[in-house]
């Protein structure tokens, strides 16, 4: 279910998806998404809809989760 959890929102939105955690526990999955671009907005709009996107699939239950925008 994760790998089709990334696979989907990997092909729908131009940002790269891994399992990061809760590799061990059973029925637990964290995943991460990252965008990368110049504008804040924009960043923040994409990572929203992924998060809608990944809630819309109905795969699986999205517990707590948190968007963090760094300037580099």
């Amino acid at each position: 279910m994760v790998k089709r959890i990334l696979h989907r929102t990997r092909n729908e939105f131009n940002v790269s998806a891994a399992e990061v955690g809760e590799n061990d526990a059973l029925g637990q999955a964290e995943l991460a998404f990252v965008a990368v671009g110049n504008d804040r907005r924009f960043i923040n709009s994409v990572l929203d809809k992924v998060l809608n996107h990944v809630d819309g699939l109905q795969l699986a239950e999205v517990g707590d989760h948190d968007i963090e925008i760094m300037n580099v």
